[in-house]
């Protein structure tokens, strides 16, 4: 059977057909030992993970404060927490805290039950701030923050400043590489391979967990005594995973 040439076309037609395939036979042979490559890296990879922890001294103290007053009606306690939580805000500002800002803004009414019948006998707002301060200085800050009007403290907890975290973050992070490259000599020399090359990196976020709150009370219980304020340490930890051919 004879093959109709191409329109346009310069090759009659059986050349035509020898040229493609013959392209297609050189595309194939170029082709598979790429793949053929690419899937032994993949099968004989081994993937390690390693992990970095540093631990650094907290130098702030994470405060957080509030007003809280109750009354007959929601616009008096509103008006009152609002003239109250103003007055703790601009003594804050005058202490030059960092991060100041509002956490959150509540009114609700209070209930009282008779005969299970329930009634509102008042309304109760609260407003509540936080703020860091350096912790050689919380204590003496809280004690003044209750004289210009909260009345309560609902948590402090300690952290270290950004810069240091920062830091720690990079060290982390190396300390979870050599971890991670470590193990993975340990491995090929365990089995007799030697490793080729790293085909993938996978860094986790070097993060510092969230420090836990301490400290609730009703200001007025504090109002008498000097506050003692103690910081502590921090960690920061990272992860890599290393996927190593051999």
């Amino acid at each position: 059977m004879t093959r109709a040439a191409l329109p346009g076309s310069q090759f009659p037609s059986g050349n035509l057909w020898k040229i493609l395939s013959l392209s297609l036979l050189v595309c194939t042979t170029f082709t598979l030992p790429a793949l053929a490559q690419e899937k032994d890296k993949l099968w004989r990879t081994l993937s390690v993970s390693g992990r970095g922890v540093e631990t650094i001294p907290t130098t702030l103290a994470q405060v957080s404060l509030g007003v809280e007053i109750q009354g007959k009606t929601a616009e008096e306690v509103q008006q009152e927490a609002a003239r109250k939580s103003s007055a703790v805000v601009a003594f804050l500002k005058s202490q030059n805290v960092e991060k100041l800002q509002t956490t959150g803004i509540r009114l609700n009414p209070v209930y009282s039950y008779t005969n299970n019948v329930q009634r509102i006998t008042g309304y109760a707002a609260n407003n509540t701030v936080s703020f860091r301060i350096p912790t050689e200085k919380a204590g003496t800050l809280l004690d003044d923050a209750v004289k210009a009007g909260a009345t309560q403290i609902n948590g402090i907890s300690f952290v270290a400043n950004d810069e240091a975290i920062a830091s720690a973050q990079k060290q982390a992070l190396k300390e979870a590489t050599q971890d991670a490259q470590q193990q993975a000599d340990a491995v090929f020399s365990a089995l007799g391979f030697k490793s080729k090359e790293i085909v993938s990196i996978q860094v986790n976020n070097a993060t510092a967990p969230s420090p836990p709150m301490f400290l609730r009370a009703e200001a007025s219980k504090l109002a008498n005594s000097s506050t003692p304020v103690v910081g502590g340490e921090q960690e920061v930890e990272a992860s890599v995973t290393l996927q190593i051919s051999y």
